[in-house]
């Protein structure tokens, strides 16, 4: 008998030591993942949005201000589907597959919820999945298909298809319901009738603020006698920067009247035009930003109310950055800062000291390999991203990244007119290439007109709103070599190596990268 204890005993100390986590399940944190879908920095008042007067994310702000709020986390693709595949693989676009809008996430992935769940959490998914095939890695969902809607949302819930494949499953409508407040409302519901026994994980997934900005109608009245602040560069030129500024279509002038819920003046010039559009669209996106920050509230309310607080991560933060009138322009994609830029804020109180700001880059490939260390789970040598769980602590690793690469693949013709592009940012610098060439990923459509190749360099020390093109100034032509061998370098060590797949591709390169 004597001997079967400790055999059983020692099985459960080798189970251990493989799955990387304690015996004692209780002394294991939950985790609350948070995501906003095209939230911004300058839409979170700690972040020092110019909003901040007129509107403040007083929820989102506490987990800041109980912990430690990221100024420098980055999206790797600025692109939906990839962003939430690159936070769930903690892999760059080109290894787990997912470029662009329209491809599919390996249901076979060993992503961060599969890995939780085999670990022995109770893992939900509420939201926002996006990624076409059916979650993996749940042990409950209530997921929308594609981007959802605002109002009578329809939602899939696990084990409840109707036969078909989740995407194309008719799924359950809630009407008269706004998507903000139900997504809370389930939230709440898993937390309440979980398997207490274990610790969870619960992705909470926001649809707002993607557009069409459809917010609460009890926000409705929000900012209704107010002008809101403009961003210094919502009238650019353009001058000296690339050809891609006249093709782009994510300029206000080009909001339509889903967007803006109204008939579209004609007799506006472009200025007038874009302070017009301006107001209308800024309005309703804080709205929907509103919905989403009560909704935090209420699950910070649950953790104090139910004495989980202490040994609960919590993490708020976005799957891209978004432009909110910058450089005129609405969307993302593009390698500028407010579209790359996410907010991410993350309190522990068990292991994160309150009231830090961390200026270490990060990106959204780190966050799976940072919840997976602070469970205790080992983290897959597949996964590209590092654990920024020591940063979090104040303690930056001597080796920590000093830059990053970015490549955005999609070409479109059709809707945003963006092109194809990749680059490096520094600490002090941003280089980008862009190639906007029909080899790339196309997405819903090949970028058919011929495009240029062409080159932006941006001084982010003297320049942080990338108003000033320096690639042609003589002054940075050792820093452009220097960033260039960088980038090429990053290029490699990540493997992407795409292009060597493409002669035509290859010839560009020769042609136009020295």
């Amino acid at each position: 008998m004597i001997n079967k204890v400790i055999s059983a005993s020692t099985g459960m100390l080798a189970l251990s030591v493989l799955s990387g986590f304690s015996t004692n399940k209780q002394e294991r944190p939950n985790i609350i993942f948070i995501m906003s879908d095209d939230a911004a920095n300058n839409a979170v008042s700690c972040y020092g949005s110019r909003f901040t007067d007129v509107f403040q994310t007083k929820n989102i702000d506490r987990i800041a201000n109980e912990g430690v709020r990221f100024n420098n986390c980055y999206a790797l693709n600025s692109i939906s589907v990839p962003s939430r595949a690159t936070i769930l693989t903690g892999q760059f676009s080109h290894k787990n597959g997912v470029y662009t809008l329209d491809d599919v996430l390996d249901t076979k992935a060993e992503t961060m919820p599969v890995l939780f769940q085999r670990a022995g959490y109770n893992t939900a998914l509420v939201g926002k999945w996006h990624l076409v095939t059916e979650p993996q890695g749940f042990d409950y969902y209530f997921a929308m298909k594609g981007q959802g809607r605002y109002f009578d949302p329809f939602f899939n819930v696990k084990g409840q298809l109707d036969g078909s494949s989740f995407e194309k499953s008719k799924g359950t409508e809630f009407k008269g319901r706004h998507i903000t407040s139900l997504i809370g409302d389930k939230s709440l519901e898993w937390l309440e009738s979980r398997d207490k026994s274990k610790p969870f994980l619960l992705l909470c997934h926001f649809k707002a603020p993607h557009r069409p900005f459809e917010p609460d109608p009890k926000f409705k009245d929000l900012f209704k006698d107010i002008n809101l602040p403009e961003p210094v560069s919502l009238l650019e030129s353009y001058e000296g920067k690339g050809e891609y500024n006249n093709r782009i279509h994510m300029t206000m002038e080009k909001m339509d009247k889903v967007d803006l819920k109204t008939d579209i003046p004609t007799n506006l010039s472009r200025d007038e035009h874009r302070r017009w559009a301006y107001q209308i669209y800024m309005k309703d996106y804080l709205r929907c930003m509103a919905g989403v920050d009560e909704n935090v509230g209420r699950l910070l309310d649950y953790l104090d109310k139910n004495g989980l607080t202490e040994n609960t991560i919590v993490v708020y933060t976005s799957d891209q950055g978004f432009f909110l009138g910058e450089h005129g322009w609405f969307d993302k994609r593009m390698m500028y800062e407010e579209s790359i830029n996410m907010p991410f804020v993350i309190r522990y109180p068990k292991a994160i000291r309150p009231k830090q700001i961390n200026k270490d880059i990060i990106t959204n490939a780190d966050f799976a390999p940072t919840f997976l260390e602070m469970a205790g789970i080992k983290v897959p040598s597949v996964m590209q991203g590092k654990s920024f769980f020591s940063n979090a602590k104040g303690k930056t690793p001597t080796n920590w990244r000093k830059s990053f690469y970015y490549r955005y693949w999609m070409n479109n013709e059709i809707y945003h007119k963006t092109v194809a592009h990749f680059g490096i940012r520094t600490n002090d610098f941003k280089l980008i290439f862009y190639y906007g060439h029909p080899l790339g990923k196309t997405g819903s459509s090949h970028y058919v007109t011929p495009y240029t190749p062409e080159w932006e360099l941006f001084d982010l020390r003297t320049d942080p709103f990338e108003m000033k093109n320096e690639y042609a100034n003589p002054a940075y032509k050792a820093t452009i070599a220097k960033l260039k061998k960088e980038l090429l370098n990053q290029k490699q060590a990540c493997g992407d190596t795409e292009d060597e797949k493409m002669p035509e591709m290859q010839e560009i390169m020769k042609k136009y990268y020295w």
